[in-house]
């Protein structure tokens, strides 16, 4: 990238969204004098009597869970989304609204309490693939459910409400807007060009090597040339996948290895249990084709200086669009400089 560009302020497209980010590397010198974060560092408890989400435990709808051993799945006791909402629309002059289903689910990724992806074996991480696999199955196959979306929060920070490591899976009628929005896109380049958008995205990225993390045979880990979050990161397939479901075993594994692989080095980065928000975009499902759609998983952690400094999206970015300092490069060069094993195994 021309070196130019790269140290003063530009800006940069975003292939999937059509948007554009604000690039402020000269920023990176600013003083800091703001809020400091709570830093997360310390391993809680293997089991927490007071956790809903630990085996055995009641929740506070008064389900007990069962003495799991493996990933477990159940409806959320406070769904954003319920399968019997009344379908009622409002069209009253500018005043429009309707009625939405869905189903909301809690995937829980291990009966320990203390561990987070980072620390669980891989084989274990496969495990929440599969569950991931068997849930955007059975939800996708519902009539009512038009996408299914998995994500993870972690940490306090994105607004966990609890440290056991567990996900969502929200699904729902409608299709959200970031998917109608990288719809667009991923269709209009097809229909141009009749290859994955990602696809040649991917080839571009590996041939320049200034933006990979982490890469396996079947999955590359990068950070987005348009990245809007300080060390936010995408897993990408090799192949071009539509949805999750079309992984074989050995992708599986692969897709778990690579997942471990970055929130490892995300965690190495301050020597701290690094929050973040996960989640992963792949094609409705309405019963449409959708060719053109490349599975992919995103990673929003918002720590910009430090465990204890986060970045803002505020002023600018709320009223005018997303801006970030260090630039993606930087943050690649960083991140690819830190060791892969986890910084509390270092010294054993």
């Amino acid at each position: 990238m021309s070196k130019e560009l790269n140290n003063n302020p530009h800006r940069r497209y975003n292939i999937l969204t059509g948007e554009w980010v604000l690039v402020s590397p000269h920023r990176t010198k600013r003083p800091w004098q703001g809020k400091n974060e709570k830093s997360n560092s310390e391993k809680g408890p293997k089991y927490d009597p007071s956790c809903y989400l630990c085996p055995e435990n009641t929740r506070t709808s008064g389900e007990t869970n069962p003495d799991y051993t493996e990933p477990f799945v159940f409806t959320n006791d406070f769904s954003a989304l319920l399968p019997d909402t009344p379908k009622k629309k409002l069209n009253n002059g500018l005043l429009k609204a309707e009625a939405e289903q869905g189903i909301c689910k809690v995937v829980c990724f291990s009966p320990d309490h203390s561990l987070t992806l980072p620390l669980m074996k891989i084989r274990d991480i496969q495990k929440v693939v599969k569950m991931w696999k068997k849930e955007y199955a059975e939800l996708g196959s519902n009539e009512s459910i038009n996408y299914v979306q998995i994500f993870e929060n972690k940490g306090a920070v994105m607004g966990c409400s609890n440290p056991h490591p567990h996900g969502q899976i929200w699904s729902q009628s409608s299709i959200p807007t970031e998917i109608q929005k990288k719809s667009k896109h991923f269709k209009e380049y097809w229909e141009k060009n009749k290859r994955s958008l990602l696809t040649d995205y991917l080839k571009q990225e590996l041939e320049l090597d200034e933006r990979i993390l982490v890469k396996n045979e079947h999955f590359v880990v990068l950070i987005p040339y348009w990245a809007v979050w300080p060390y936010e990161a995408m897993i990408i397939p090799r192949k071009h996948y539509q949805h999750i479901g079309q992984l074989n075993e050995e992708e599986e594994q692969s897709f778990a290895k690579a997942i471990k692989e970055l929130t490892i080095i995300y965690d190495n980065l301050f020597e701290t249990s690094f929050p973040y928000s996960s989640g992963i975009h792949q094609i409705p499902t309405d019963g449409k084709k959708y060719p053109e759609w490349h599975l992919h998983m995103s990673f929003y952690p918002p720590l910009l200086r430090s465990a204890t400094v986060k970045k803002f999206m505020v002023g600018y970015e709320m009223f005018a669009g997303p801006q970030r300092d260090i630039t993606a490069e930087m943050a690649a060069k960083t991140l690819r400089e830190l060791p892969n094993k986890h910084y509390t195994m270092l010294n054993k």
